[in-house]
C-alpha cells in the first residue's frame, strides 16, 4: 500500500491508497504543487492526472476519504459536509474515483483558504 502526504503551510495530512488505476496515475505524477478551491468542508486541487471513472466511483463518501474528480481532474478531500450534502453526509459535486483513506482526522483540513498553496509527495 502506498502512502501520501498533502502539506501546507499550517500543518499537513497524511493518506494511505489503495491499489487502483486512479491511485498509480497519482503516484506517477508526484511530487507536485496545487492551489486549493473549497466547497464547504471540502478541499480539492486540480492536478496532472486523468483518469477514467472507475466501476466503484462513489458520490457519498465518508469524511476523510480520498476522492479523484475525475471531470475536474482533481484530489477532493472531504471533511465534512458539502452544499451538495443531506443532512451530515459527505456528498461529493458527482461521482469520483475512491483513491485512498486519510490517517487520523480529516478536520486537520478545516483552516485550509481557497488559494492556499499546498504540496503532495510521495512517501517512502
Amino acid at each position: 500500500m502506498a502512502r501520501i502526504r498533502v502539506a501546507w503551510g499550517g500543518g499537513d495530512v497524511i493518506a494511505d491508497l489503495r491499489d487502483t488505476p486512479t491511485a498509480q496515475a497519482l503516484l506517477a505524477a508526484l511530487p507536485c504543487q496545487a492551489r486549493v478551491s473549497t466547497w464547504g468542508e471540502e478541499v480539492y486541487f486540480e492536478l496532472p492526472v486523468t483518469a477514467a471513472l472507475e466501476p466503484d466511483a462513489e458520490q457519498v463518501v465518508d469524511p476523510g476519504t480520498v476522492c479523484f474528480w475525475v471531470e475536474g481532474k482533481s484530489l477532493a478531500l472531504p471533511f465534512g459536509r458539502t452544499p451538495a450534502s443531506k443532512g451530515a453526509e459527505s456528498r461529493l459535486v458527482t461521482r469520483c474515483n475512491i483513491v485512498g483513506r486519510i490517517l487520523g482526522d480529516a478536520r486537520a483540513l478545516k483552516g485550509i483558504k481557497d488559494g492556499t498553496a499546498l504540496r503532495i509527495e510521495a512517501l517512502a
